[in-house]
């Protein structure tokens, strides 16, 4: 049974059958789609705010669980969960939602998924917007071999190619997970060296993680209720899974190495944001120019974190909104 009570009054949650899975998707609004594809470790939910703030625009906002994740399946083949796999859910959802094109927005995972549908499928995707995750075109270096030659081995997307270890943390407190990795992700988190980017040395990925006395403004007793109760029926292994096919996907992607995106896009992004402090971030943001020539904006947010949409939401919804409008 696939819950469909949406915890938002107007948005309401529907399935579909897309690319050979049952996708479950929230859905306010009526005009052109925008499709919003969340990351880890996260849900349609994340995208409430701009799926309202969309709606009220004049747009079909439509968030999808993405594959693993909610009550969208998850299949039981590790390898079933590759960027083309990603990318193939996200223009069927769109095919079977009766419609030619969309706006895709991605934040985190999500963002690699929307930043190559709009590469792979100029013809569906008119438009993205990319949040955390700066785009680079498929590249000849695979990120893991990267940093194995580095000498790095306790880089947290490491630890996340160990099945079952990651999972087994995880699960053993749902609602204490989500609430360290959300916090301690955010720009609420002032405490230093704290973090999860880097493990230490034989430990787990919640160890140098922060545990807040108090939530912030922007995650509420109630969103962690939601979000809990998705992992506890789901779990985590979709997700990481993702995770586990990037060597795979790398490998997969050889044939657009180098593609630019040439349609119109916009990035957004947390000045404390972990993830623009990845070694090639800077220079990925600097190459813009080259690899995102319809590029309309690109927006640090000061002090806001790794979950900029939820962190700033007013801020993020107007240059969504903006440069919706502006199409």
């Amino acid at each position: 049974m696939i819950p469909l009570d949406s915890p938002v009054a107007g948005i309401a949650l529907k399935t579909i059958q897309a690319n050979g899975i049952t996708q479950r998707y929230a859905e306010i609004g009526s005009g052109p789609i925008v499709l919003f594809c969340h990351g880890w470790p996260e849900s349609w939910y994340s995208w409430r705010h701009q799926m309202l703030a969309v709606a009220a625009a004049g747009y079909r906002a439509i968030a999808p669980d993405m594959r693993g994740y909610g009550s969208t399946d998850a299949p039981a083949a590790l390898e079933d969960y590759t960027l083309l796999h990603m990318v193939g859910d996200m223009v069927d959802l769109v095919k079977q939602l009766g419609e030619k094109q969309a706006v895709i927005v991605g934040h985190d995972w999500g963002a690699p998924i929307a930043w190559n549908s709009a590469m792979l499928r100029p013809d569906v995707f008119r438009a993205v917007i990319g949040m955390s995750v700066p785009w680079s075109p498929p590249g000849y270096v695979d990120f893991l071999a990267a940093m194995e030659k580095l000498g790095v081995t306790t880089f947290y997307i490491q630890y996340f190619q160990k099945q079952g270890i990651p999972e087994a943390e995880f699960e053993k407190d749902v609602r204490a997970t989500l609430r360290r990795v959300n916090f301690s992700a955010s720009g609420d988190n002032v405490a230093r060296g704290a973090g999860f980017a880097v493990l230490p040395e034989g430990g787990g990925f919640l160890d140098n993680t922060v545990d807040p006395e108090t939530l912030p403004a922007w995650l509420t007793g109630a969103d962690l209720d939601y979000y809990e109760g998705e992992f506890k029926r789901a779990g985590f292994r979709g997700g990481l899974n993702w995770y586990r096919n990037m060597t795979r996907s790398w490998l997969l992607m050889g044939p657009w190495r180098g593609k630019p995106i040439d349609q119109p896009s916009l990035f957004i992004a947390g000045s404390m944001d972990g993830v623009l402090r990845f070694p090639a971030s800077k220079a990925q943001i600097e190459a813009f120019p080259k690899t995102l020539p319809g590029l309309r904006g690109s927006h640090i947010l000061d002090g806001a974190g790794h979950w900029v949409q939820r962190e700033r939401a007013a801020d993020v919804n107007r240059l969504v909104v903006d440069f919706l409008k502006g199409l």
